[in-house]
């Protein structure tokens, strides 16, 4: 535990540093799947796909980032190792031999409906103990991956 600039009690202050960690686990799971589905994708949307998954990665480094260094700002550590993320990630594991476009669409939709439910009840978390701070930014992350969900499912036809 490092020193905290937040006024908040450390009580308040480590539950919220524990869901931001959870949401890290999954945001680098998540970041990870997405980047096997952009290496291995094949099928006549190819082209299209890839360039959205290489964004969709790209966004969701930067959001991960931010979740991590708030945990830090609230006093406490950032646990991302490929170790860590394993033990702790709710997101499921990603099947190996899957190379066709629209299944790797399925199973990313299927992907961000997890990271946002983990991500609306971290937002809760934050709210209930009074953490605004925190709820604001999360805020723009379930906005954001509420959108990008919607364009995974949309390319599926739901």
């Amino acid at each position: 535990m490092s020193a905290a600039i937040s006024p908040l009690a450390r009580e308040v202050r480590a539950r919220v540093a524990e869901t931001l960690n959870a949401r890290l686990a999954d945001g680098l799971d998540l970041h990870s799947q997405i980047k096997v589905a952009h290496w291995n994708l094949k099928g006549p949307n190819f082209l299209a796909l890839h360039a959205l998954f290489e964004t969709l990665a790209s966004n969701l480094s930067i959001h991960v980032d931010r979740l991590a260094e708030r945990a830090v700002t609230l006093g406490f550590a950032a646990n991302g190792t490929i170790r860590q993320v394993a033990a702790r990630s709710a997101i499921e594991e990603y099947p190996e031999d899957t190379t066709r476009d629209l299944e790797h669409v399925a199973l990313l939709a299927e992907r961000f409906e997890t990271w946002l439910t983990g991500l609306r009840a971290s937002r809760l978390v934050a709210e209930e103990l009074g953490d605004t701070e925190t709820a604001d930014l999360l805020t723009p992350v379930i906005t954001e991956f509420e959108k990008h969900a919607w364009f995974l499912k949309a390319t599926l036809g739901q």
